[in-house]
């Protein structure tokens, strides 16, 4: 039971909070500005952030990187499907939204959870170790 409470004085849990929050805002709610913050909120912590935030920042934003690499990957493969009009688009927009994005949301969740706890998290397969 020790390891369920959680410490509101955990060093940089906050910041760890808004990395991961962030991430899930630019997947879901204002895509390209939550990026933006999430950069920026790197870039001042990237030097002084306690490790727990320098952990959850590193993850949040690789995982962003590769978002976006999958979507722009996704888009190439419709456009070499036949373009936006074949009938192959809606397959591939499908599973992508199936496979990975919804898995980048998943992820990002787990994330937020173990944030909020005080604990690690690094991203299955995309995060830096």
């Amino acid at each position: 039971m020790e390891d369920l409470k959680t410490d509101p004085e955990i060093p940089g849990r906050e910041i760890a909070v808004a990395a991961e929050a962030l991430y899930l805002a630019n997947l879901m709610l204002i895509p390209g500005l939550g990026f933006i913050a999430l950069v920026v909120l790197w870039w001042q912590q990237r030097h002084k952030a306690p490790p727990l935030a320098h952990d959850h920042l590193r993850q949040t934003l690789a995982a962003s990187v590769w978002a976006g690499a999958l979507l722009v990957l996704a888009n190439a493969a419709i456009l070499l499907t036949g373009g936006y009009q074949a009938a192959a688009t809606w397959v591939v927009v499908i599973l992508y939204f199936t496979l990975c994005h919804s898995t980048l949301i998943f992820c990002g969740a787990i994330g937020l959870a173990r944030a909020l706890a005080g604990k690690t998290f690094r991203f299955p397969l995309i995060g830096p170790r």
